[in-house]
Order: structure tokens, then sequence, then C-alpha cells
């Protein structure tokens, strides 16, 4: 810590030594021939001498524009550019005059003939219509600077530790090369692995599918895609990186991609192996090097995965294998198609333990959980897109896929339940062997064929969905009862089960329009089938034959669920160049029929009718500030488990019963969006809410008896409701030419309504959430780089039952960050957490997670050797605390913990380079 204050001391001291020149540049820019404002014309400022961006602008809606900062060297050249209109570009000597108004500047309109002569800027910023365009070249990064850390220098785009984007607030779901997917749609692949050095320009737009971005619909405003230009020129050649590393511990890391492009042909190989709950494809990235702690999901059952993309599974400490490839090509002028082929493998194991207080209207309890899992999982998954392009106005596109998995599971656990007094009331053991494997194969087939010029069109989509899941399991639990009654109950059973999963689902969709351009009425009609066979067979063993041939038929099931729905919807848009306004309604008819062949008596078939609502509105400020409201209507129909009647006795403590009589579950959702970039003054602030109201919500129903046996069932309750809401706001200060203050304040809330029943009771929870943070970065001359963040969560929980105590709970995190390539060379990265949990009962409360490494770069920069230090005070702890309806649960489970490797790397690159002269 103390080496990092003597850098910043440092820096301060050289920045104040330094001569500078301060400046205020301000114009306005018109069009030449109608003498009309031009709003959105990029403004920027280079060196001289080295063509380096000192700063840059757009000009507002009035064409006016305002660059403030400061330069180390006097002579700079300014440029201003709009699509379609020629450049401009005006030298200027900030030693003569630091304050310059440049008042009109007039740009003709682009002309053939002069193209030739025409000097063209490189400007940093670009806005075509809907689509934000950045150029590569005027955003400094580190050396061996990959996707990742360029999209942290965008202004607007933030990446978290995860490597999740969000772009003014709306999250990015898909991230293209050249307008074609890499590797599926994990974004993370893409940003963490192709070098900044291959990319010219980011494209940013709102997320479509091929058959929206065909017929100019809106596509999801909610979500947004970001598109990776290469060079033609430069879009031929090998490139790709290898690295491995050993440590402490036993621990490794072995990952190498490779890549080959060629034009619109474009092949890439990625393999990778780890025992450090890696991904795989970080090669030596901080926030990926160590393991992702705290920053993937994991699952019960055993699976894990990084933004929406299956690793290969495991808790605890997880030993990956991973492979894949991708190739893409296009055919002919007509014809584009991509192929992916993804291996994952996973050994894991992981212990954990948790304590839950309970509290009921008349008694309190306890439970007590211990568990271990170790499981081994192999995921296989095909996937092609194919588009057909006929003509301009005929598109087709094919997307099958198909999945296989194979996984081994060995799971125990001992629970005790004590009343109020601290007494055991039961206790229940139990341990599972189980192998599974599930085959999948789906595919979505889009028709969409555009029919004059007024913006009509006829869209068909069909898609199909085959899963088959196998599954053999050893059980052997024991439940014990003690008290004034005690009894007991063992079980040692085999079970085999076989599930089969269909769906067709289909829609067609007719779109008339009324004012081309800017009305028009959508007229759709979806059908969907779904259909799913379930034949679980439980065997006890047989003491006399000592085989496991007595059939269990309460353990057993052997049915029919089929679900079906009808959906005729009208949608009527109206849009312009600032507006656009929807809204839509549907007739939802659903059936849900079960036949049930081992219990005839719980056959039953429902069907519900209900009414589809959306609404959405949406206006672009001149000010480059954009609104978005949302109105939905949903309804869900209850599962199959919560309507048959049946009694789930798998777990004799918490018996389980469905409730024919429940009613579908409506859902009325509001959502805002504001966002505003103010790109004079480098501020950024985005504010979004969510409310969604509950009626006829499916809750359960407990009943605890004496012994602390649940027995739970389903009831509809109105009532409940879930809301979230955040903001942010953020300034980036250029303290001169190469020094950087960026700026982030913002907060989270979420609130939510839970009900349930319990013993005739209506319990209501109410939890409240807030999560303030706020966000430094320091960068200065790409050679330090420090990042500090804290936030704090405040929790409230209220109950409206007497004798239920009301909670608050407070959860603190520090995080800083640095960088430093001093000397050059050499790039020390830490990564340092502090978390204190100051109302957790029985665990740690505070923890220090100190991340080091120590990179060198050798061979031209193409090889790096690195040595890291994961949990360097080896205090990495998961201590969580959460509280629900009925209890709160303390709870903590294994996790990665110290050690030491060291690494090497070397990244190729012979991609075409332009040509010079």
């Amino acid at each position: 810590m103390k080496k990092l204050l003597f850098l910043l001391c440092f820096l301060c001291t050289i920045t104040s030594f330094s001569q500078s020149y301060k400046f205020n540049i301000s114009g306005k820019i018109l069009s030449d021939k109608d003498k009309n404002p031009i709003e959105t014309a990029t403004v920027h400022l280079e060196k001289a001498k080295d063509s380096a961006i000192v700063t840059y602008t757009i000009t507002d809606e009035l064409g006016s524009f305002n660059l403030e900062g400061k330069s180390f060297q006097k002579d700079v050249k300014l440029f201003v550019s709009f699509i379609g209109m020629e450049s401009y570009q005006k030298k200027i000597d900030l030693g003569k005059n630091n304050n310059i108004n440049l008042k009109n500047i007039y740009l003709k309109e682009e002309s053939n003939l002069l193209n030739e002569v025409v000097v063209k800027s490189r400007a940093p910023i670009t806005i075509k219509k809907d689509t934000l365009e950045f150029n590569v070249k005027s955003f400094k990064t580190k050396k061996d600077a990959n996707v990742e850390d360029l999209l942290k220098k965008l202004p607007g785009v933030e990446v978290d530790e995860q490597g999740a984007i969000t772009v003014n607030g709306k999250p990015v779901n898909k991230i293209l090369v050249n307008g074609k997917p890499f590797f599926g749609n994990d974004p993370t692949i893409t940003t963490k692995n192709l070098s900044k050095e291959i990319i010219e320009k980011i494209q940013i737009t709102d997320t479509k599918s091929k058959s929206e971005a065909f017929t100019g619909e809106k596509g999801d405003t909610d979500n947004k895609t970001i598109n990776l230009t290469i060079k033609k020129e430069n879009n031929k050649g090998w490139f790709g990186r290898v690295s491995a590393g050993a440590g402490t511990d036993d621990r490794y890391e072995v990952a190498t991609m490779i890549n080959r492009f060629d034009n619109d042909t474009r092949i890439s190989v990625l393999a990778s192996t780890n025992n450090i709950n890696s991904p795989g494809f970080s090669f030596g990235e901080i926030n990926k090097m160590y393991g992702n702690s705290g920053g993937f999901w994991m699952n019960s059952n055993g699976s894990f995965g990084i933004n929406g993309r299956n690793f290969g599974g495991g808790q605890g400490i997880v030993t990956s294998k991973i492979g894949g490839l991708n190739f893409s090509d296009k055919f002919n002028k007509n014809t584009d198609a991509s192929f992916n082929y993804f291996f994952s493998g996973s050994d894991s194991y992981n212990n954990s333990k948790s304590n839950r207080a309970f509290t009921l209207p008349d008694r309190n309890y306890f439970t007590n959980t211990n568990s271990s899992y170790n499981g081994e999982n192999e995921n296989h998954m095909v996937d092609a897109n194919v588009d057909i392009e006929i003509d301009s106005t005929f598109l087709i596109n094919i997307s099958p896929s198909f999945t296989f998995n194979k996984r081994n599971d060995i799971y125990s656990s001992d629970e005790e339940s004590l009343n109020e007094n601290n007494e055991i009331t039961n206790s229940f053991t139990s341990a599972t062997i189980s192998k599974s494997s599930v085959k999948n194969f789906s595919n979505d087939l889009d028709i969409t064929k555009k029919i004059g010029k007024k913006g009509a069109f006829i869209k068909a989509t069909i898609t199909n969905s085959i899963d088959q899941t196998n599954s053999d399991e050893l059980n052997n639990s024991l439940i014990e009862f003690f008290g004034t009654n005690p009894s007991s109950e063992s079980r040692d059973q085999s079970t085999d089960t076989d599930e089969d999963f269909y769906r067709i689902g289909s829609s067609i969709t007719y779109r008339q329009p009324f004012i081309a351009e800017k009305l028009f009425l959508d007229i759709k009609y979806s059908y969907d089938y779904n259909q799913r066979e379930n034949k679980r067979s439980t065997f006890d063993f047989d003491e006399n034959t000592q085989e496991y041939n007595i059939f269990n038929t309460d353990l057993s099931s052997n049915f029919v669920y089929n679900d079906i729905t009808k959906t005729p919807e009208t949608n009527l848009i109206y849009k312009t160049k600032k507006t656009r306004f929807n809204i839509g309604v549907g007739l939802v008819n659903r059936t849900l029929n079960n036949q049930d062949a081992l219990r005839p008596n719980l056959s039953l078939e429902r069907s519900f009718n209900n009414i589809k609502l959306d609404a959405g509105y949406r206006y672009r400020f001149d000010s480059k500030a954009n609104l978005y409201l949302d109105y939905s209507l949903n309804n869900n129909a209850p599962s199959i488990n919560q309507l048959q009647p049946f009694t789930n006795v798998n777990n004799p403590s918490n018996l389980v019963t469905g409730n024919p009589n429940l009613s579908p579950s409506q859902n009325h959702r509001i959502y805002a969006n504001f966002n505003k970039f103010n790109w004079q003054k480098r501020t950024g602030m985005f504010f979004y809410a969510s409310v969604t109201l509950y009626k006829n919500q499916i809750v359960s129903n407990t009943t605890i008896d004496d012994n602390l046996v649940r027995s739970t069932t389903y009831n509809n309750a109105d009532g409940g409701y879930n809301a979230w809401a955040g903001g942010s706001y953020s300034k980036n200060i250029k303290l001169d030419s190469i020094t950087n203050l960026k700026l982030r304040v913002g907060t989270r809330f979420n609130a939510d309504r839970n009900i349930n029943f319990f013993n005739g009771a209506k319990n209501i929870a109410t939890n409240n959430a807030i999560s303030p943070y706020v966000h430094l970065t320091l960068d200065w001359n790409k050679i330090i780089n420090i990042e500090p963040r804290y936030s704090v969560d405040f929790t409230n929980t209220t109950y409206n039952t007497e004798g239920f105590e009301d909670q608050n709970f407070t959860r603190h995190n520090f995080r800083l960050r640095t960088r430093t390539n001093i000397p050059k060379k050499v790039e020390w990265l830490n990564d340092i957490n502090y978390f204190f949990n100051p109302n957790v009962i029985g665990f740690n409360k505070s923890s220090w997670f100190w991340n080091s490494s120590v990179s060198y770069s050798l061979f031209n920069d193409k090889g790096t050797i690195t040595l890291k230090a994961y949990d360097l005070l080896n205090q990495n702890n998961n201590v969580q605390r959460r509280a629900t309806q009925n209890f709160i649960e303390d709870s903590e489970s294994t996790i990665l913990q110290q050690y030491f490797m060291v690494g090497f790397s070397w990244k190729f690159n012979s991609l075409s380079r332009p040509k010079i002269g």
C-alpha cells in the first residue's frame, strides 16, 4: 500500500511540473447547402506531432460544440466529421490563444470528384441513426490489451468484475465479429480473447434477430449488441495465444486459442484445462485468472456458468476441461453459415453448512445442515446458423443445435431440527449416488418475406425441441423422531427415471403499413405444444433376495403431461424520428392435460382463457437523452407438480401435495428507463425502475407438526409484488492530455412482498434492500491505473405476524484494483477486496481477499511470464446471510484458497497489414 501511495504522489509531482496548455475551443457546425445546424457531428482534437487524440465531443441539436482540457503540446489539429459530409480540419496553436471561438464552420456534401483530395480524419465517435460507432485507434489502452480492456475506455460503456457489459445501463447480450457470431452467444469468450490490435471499429446497436434486422423491426430495446469490425485488408492470417501455469497446492492451468481469418472464412479453435475454477479463457487477465471468486453462479445440481454458458458443472473446487471449434463462411453472395462445437467437462467437490432460525406464529425452531458433494460432468454441444437471402425481399434463417450431457454425482447431507429450547426434535441423513444422461435436439426456422415498399411483410417461425433424460439413483436415508414418542424410518432404494420432453411452437405474423415507415398494424397467431412423459420407478431393497425388487408406489410415477397454448394477438405501432409507441392485445387460451397411468384418479384437464397486454413508449430528446416506458400483463399457469393432488414423500421431513383448484397467476409489470450522455461535459446518467404486481400468485401453504415435519401444498394469493430500481451518474475528468479521472456513483434498490401460509396463518414478509456505491478510476499515460470502489448493502425484512422479529442486515465491500507498468515491460496488478458482515452469527464476520501478479514481457512483447498470488492473506471465504418469509440463514461452503503460480503465455499474429504507398 505504501508503494501505491508513493506512485500516486510521484504522478501528482510530474503532472504539476510539466508544461501544459489549457484550452477552451467552441464553435458551431452548419450545412453549407441549407445553413441548418448539424446535430451529432464529431469534433475532435489531435496532437500535431503524433496524431494522438487529445479530446473529442459531439455537437448538440443547435450544432454547437465546446472542447475543454489541457495539452502538453501547443500544436494541435481540429477535425470535424459527419456522415455524408466532407471532413474539416484546422491547425491551432494553443501557445498563442487558449480561448478560441471558431464561430460558424460549414460542411459541404461529399462529392465523388473530390474524394481523392479530401483529407480523411479518424473521428473517435460517429453516430449513424441508431448505431454508435467508435474508432479503436482513438482510445488508449495498456499494452497487450484485449477487447474488454478497450470497452472499459468507451464513454457510456461499463464492464463489471464478471465481464458483463452494459451500455448506458442496458446489458450487452450479443457480440459479433464482422457481423457474425463468435463461439455462440457468450460475449466473454470474444471480449477476453480477441486482441484490440486486430479491431478497427466498435458498433453498438439495439439487439435484433436476423429477421428483425431484415424487416426493420424494433428488436430488443432492453439489450444491446456490439459488433467488432476488422479491416478487410487486415482480415487474413493467423492469430492466437497459448498459455500454461503451475503452482502450489498442485494448482495448474493450460489454455490455447488459435484463429484463422481469411476474409469471409473464419476458423477458431480453443482448449483449456485447470483446477482453479476458471472458465479457461482468461490467459492471465486479472479478473479471470483468479478463478472468478464470487463471480460465477453455481446451482445445487453442480452446474456453473459464465453469462449464460455452461462451463461443465461443479461446486466448490472445480477441475475443468474445455474444447471448442467455431467455423463460419459465406458460401455465396446469398448464403452465410456458422458452426460451433463445444465440449466441457468437470470434476468438483464441495462441503457446505448452513444454520437456519425459523419463526412461526406459535413457536420458533432451528435447523443445522451439513452437506458434501462430489461430481463429474461431461457436456457436448453442436449448433449451427444458416442465413439464406433468396433476394432482397426474402430471408430464411435455420438454427439447429444438439446437446449431450452425462454426469455422475455423489451427495450426502445431515440435518437436525431443534425446538426453541435447543432440544433435538428430529434428524435426517441421506446419501445419494446417481448417474444421468440428457440428449437435446432443437431447431429454429424463420421465413421472412417483405411485401412492397411501404414496410409490409409476412413472417413464419417454427421451433421444435426434443429432450430425453435417463437417470439411475441409489439412495440410503434415515429419519429419526425424538421426544415422548420416538420413531424412525429408514430407506434403501434404487430409482430409474426416464423423462422425455417434446415441444413444437409456431407463429405467423403479418404487418400491414397504413403510413409508410410510420404507422403499422401487426397481426399474429402463435401455437405452442409441450408434452412431458415421465416414468419414475423406485424399488426398495429386499433383505431376502439382496436385490432392489420391491416396487414402491409412493415414490414412483408414470404420467403424460400436455401444455397447449394458442394466442391470437394484434399490435399497433407508430414511430417517428424521435418517438415510438406500440400497444398490443392478445387472448391466451391454455389447456393443461395430465394422464396418469399409475394413479388414474389423479388424471386431470384444465383450460384457461386470459388477456395478454403490452404497451411501450420511447422518446428521444434533443439533448441525447432517451426515455423508455413499458407495461405488460402476462399469465402463468400452475405446473403439474403444483396441480396434481399427489403427495411427494421423497423427503420424509417435508411432504408436498399439489392443489387441483389452483388458478393461473397474473402479473402486471411496469418498466421505465432513462439515459443521457452529455458529450460536451463528459457526463452520463441512467435510471431504471420496474414494478411487478401479482394477482392469484401461487404460494406455499405449510403446516408443521410436533415433530417438526412439514406438510406443504399450494394456494393462490393476492398482494405480492416485486420492485427493483437503480441509477448511475458518471463523469470523465480530463486532468490533462495524459491523465484522466473517471467518477461513477450509483445505487441499486430491490423490494418485494412475499406471501405464504404457515399453520393456517397468512405470513407476509416485506424485503427492502439498497446498495449504494462509488467507483473511481485514475489513468495516467497508460502507466498507472488505480481503481478504488466502495459499496454497502442495507437489507431490511419486516413481518406482519406477531412474534416475528424484523431483521436488518448490513454488508460492506471495499475493492482496490491497481495496475502499474514501471518499468515498461513489467506489469504489476493488484486486486484487493475487504468484506465485512457484522450481522453473521457463527462464522467469520470479515475477511481480506488480495490477489496480485507481476508480468514481464519478452520476445518483443510476444511472450509474457507471470507470477501470481491468489488469496495472498489466506482469508478468502463466502459467508452469506439471507432472510425469507419464515427463516434467517447463515451459510458457508468450500472455496478456493491461497496458492501461488508461475505462468507463461505466447501470442502470435500474422494478420495482413495495410499496404503503404
